[in-house]
């Protein structure tokens, strides 16, 4: 019997690439699925997208909520599959990316947690990146090695075990939950992309930088102090703290915010050297964008342009799934 997946879409004012997001869930050849969109009483057209695919959706609702995690917890409360994952109004499913899960799931019943990788794209789609990641279990989610949301897919009952989403959480929210779902749970990683995600100066990974790092030190001292938690961390503290300077570091030099980066890179080496020794390019980087700004871009754009050219077969990915 195949698996039936459940998927929300949590949306505010993202008309832009919703329409996008939708057809590739409703495009997947696996069946049976159920799709809910829960949009934030958007006031840029959305619902006007969203109505044209009713149709093809188990349901959907524009009404004011308290932010994406309360979005994605009102969907999966109207869930009835058997795999949840969400995909947020500005990314979107690579073609066939249910149909992989779905015989991972099926071939392992030990299994509760898929993560796969992702594409990087802009705003129009054009490839940027790939996000590759490795076989993480708790100590390297713990220790903030990210995987990438919209490559992620859980079992129904992790779900209803661990109690959906945080709302006080706001960028970190999903790292979160994962923390939650994974500390007794079978773990697999499936070394293909899954899905594609946007980085653009309006998304929040962009234009909120400087929060990611907040969240990062309060998850720390959340694992360290919770008792859910303490025996496992307690092993593991400077690789958490370590970890959680890293990410903060890697946000604010993304955001241009260099001397606050490297403060944190600092903290980061004198905790966990070989977590910043892996991330000596973009430390070096950030060096150079406090010294001469222009100079750093114009590396950072050859860096990015070689980077495209030798991921060719991932364009092809990307056309196939425009089609």
């Amino acid at each position: 019997m195949e698996p039936r997946f459940s998927i929300v879409t949590p949306s505010y004012n993202q008309a832009a690439f919703l329409d996008r997001t939708i057809r590739s869930v409703v495009s997947q050849s696996h069946r049976p699925y159920e799709y809910y969109v829960i949009d934030g009483a958007s006031n840029d057209g959305s619902r006007d997208v969203i109505r044209a695919h009713e149709a093809s959706l188990s349901g959907w609702v524009s009404e004011k909520d308290c932010g994406q995690g309360d979005a994605i917890n009102k969907g999966f409360a109207r869930a009835s599959g058997d795999i949840f994952a969400w995909i947020n109004s500005d990314d979107f499913y690579l073609r066939g990316a249910f149909a992989r899960v779905a015989a991972v799931f099926k071939a392992r019943p030990d299994v509760d947690f898929i993560y796969g990788d992702v594409l990087s794209v802009d705003r129009d789609g054009a490839l940027m990146n790939v996000m590759r990641f490795a076989p993480y279990g708790w100590r390297e989610l713990a220790s903030f090695q990210i995987i990438s949301q919209p490559a992620v897919f859980f079992r129904r009952s992790l779900w209803e075990k661990r109690g959906g989403m945080d709302l006080s959480y706001h960028f970190l929210l999903d790292h979160h939950l994962w923390l939650r779902m994974t500390a007794d749970s079978k773990i697999f990683y499936l070394p293909e992309p899954l899905a594609a995600a946007r980085f653009y100066p309006e998304a929040k990974n962009r234009a909120n930088t400087a929060d990611f790092g907040i969240e990062a030190r309060r998850i720390a001292d959340w694992l360290l102090s919770d008792a859910r938690f303490r025996t496992l961390s307690a092993p593991i503290t400077r690789e958490i703290r370590g970890g959680a300077a890293w990410l903060d570091a890697n946000y604010l030099s993304v955001g241009g915010m260099n001397g606050a980066a490297l403060r944190a890179y600092a903290k980061a080496l004198a905790l966990t050297p070989r977590r910043v020794i892996a991330d000596w390019r973009r430390a070096l980087l950030t060096g150079l964008g406090l010294i001469s700004p222009r100079a750093a871009a114009r590396v950072f754009e050859r860096q990015a342009s070689a980077r495209v050219e030798k991921l060719t077969a991932y364009k092809d990915l990307l056309e196939c799934d425009s089609r």
